[in-house]
Order: C-alpha cells, then structure tokens, then sequence
C-alpha cells in the first residue's frame, strides 16, 4: 500500500485526523516514530500486529509500543511518576526498585535477558559474572539473582560450569606443560563474549 493509502485508512478507520502521507514516510524511513495510538492505528490499517511492524524490540520504549501501551499505562503498572518512567525510557537508564523491576518485566512481558538489555544493566551484569568466574561463584549469586529478580537456585548450574569452563582455560594458560598464547587468547574472548555465555546456559524465560 502506498502511504497516502495506509494515511487514509487510519483517518477513516481509526480517527486519525492528523496523519498524512508525510507521517507514513518518515516512519518507514525511520526519521520519526508513531506514538502508541499511532502503532495501533498503523497497524490496524495494515491488518497485523503492532509487533510484526517493530520487529524483535530493542529497547524499552519499542517493548512498550509492541505491548500497545501508553506511557501512561507502564508507570501506573510500575507504580512510578510518568515523567519519571518517561526519563529512564528516553535514557535508558532504569533505576526502580527490585519491586518496579519486576512490575516492569511482567506488564511489558520481558525475559531476563530482556529486562537487562533494555535496562542498561548489562555492563552491570557482565562485571559481576566476571568476578564469578574468576573467583568464588558462590559469593556473587546473591547479586546476580538480585539484578535478574530471578531466583538463585536458577543460577548455580550456569555459574558452576561458566566458572569450571573459565578455569580450565587459565589452567591451561598457566601451565608450564600445556599453557599457549591461544589459550590465553581465548580466555579473554572467553570474558569478552561472557553474556552469550550466560544466557545460552541460564533457565529459559518463565
């Protein structure tokens, strides 16, 4: 369908006085975005569902506008002031509680990965599985699980073997007998990759 097509359809079909074959152009350029009602609308001329316009979301505000929410509606779900809610999507910096952390990941429906992604709290989550890996895992589960609202049983097997498959690589590293540049080598990239580590172990989303 041509924009003025789809432009039209949500002006007769869904009240959408003020859009414009101009409006439909910039959002397939990707110069502008729709707002929620606008996503609704959209999609609804175009006979598919908000998510088959997104894609796979990406960031908070595309999981919020794949869901049909309002801004509105996600900081009344959390429990947060609007401009509040508004100001950590825009930035994508979250800092609500553990109690807003899992309000928000059960309005938007978020996995874990998800939830950490959009949050901005992987750096966070990859420095804490480095220091499990390199010493105790035990002690760092309790965060870890804190950060994830997940439970911690849930993460003792994944931390368990990251920590052993870590370990066998600086073994080797270090070893008079066995130990390599390579080995070394893919230490490191053993830390740099050890988010697609720990999500190909963690439980799948609940």
């Amino acid at each position: 369908m041509a924009p003025g097509h789809v432009a039209h359809g949500m002006r007769a079909s869904y009240g959408m006085t003020h859009i414009t074959s101009d409006h439909i152009s910039a959002w397939e350029r990707g110069t502008a975005l729709p707002s929620a009602p606008e996503l609704a609308a959209l999609a609804g001329a175009l006979w598919c569902a908000p998510s088959e316009l997104i894609g796979a979301p990406r960031t908070l505000r595309e999981h919020r506008l794949a869901r049909g929410f309002a801004i509105e509606d996600v900081a009344r779900a959390t429990g947060l002031d609007v401009h509040a809610y508004q100001h950590m999507e825009s930035t994508g910096e979250w800092t609500g509680t553990s109690r807003q952390s899992a309000a928000l990941a059960a309005v938007l429906a978020l996995s874990p990965r998800d939830f950490i992604t959009v949050t901005g709290l992987d750096g966070e989550l990859a420095q804490l599985l480095h220091d499990a890996v390199g010493t105790r895992w035990q002690a760092h589960t309790r965060s870890i699980a804190r950060l994830l609202s997940a439970d911690r049983r849930e993460l003792s097997g994944p931390l368990r073997e990251m920590h052993q498959e870590y370990q066998e690589l600086m073994t080797a590293t270090l070893s008079r007998a066995g130990g390599s540049s390579a080995s070394g080598e893919a230490g490191l990239r053993y830390l740099e990759e050890i988010l697609d580590h720990f999500w190909s172990k963690f439980p799948p989303a609940r």
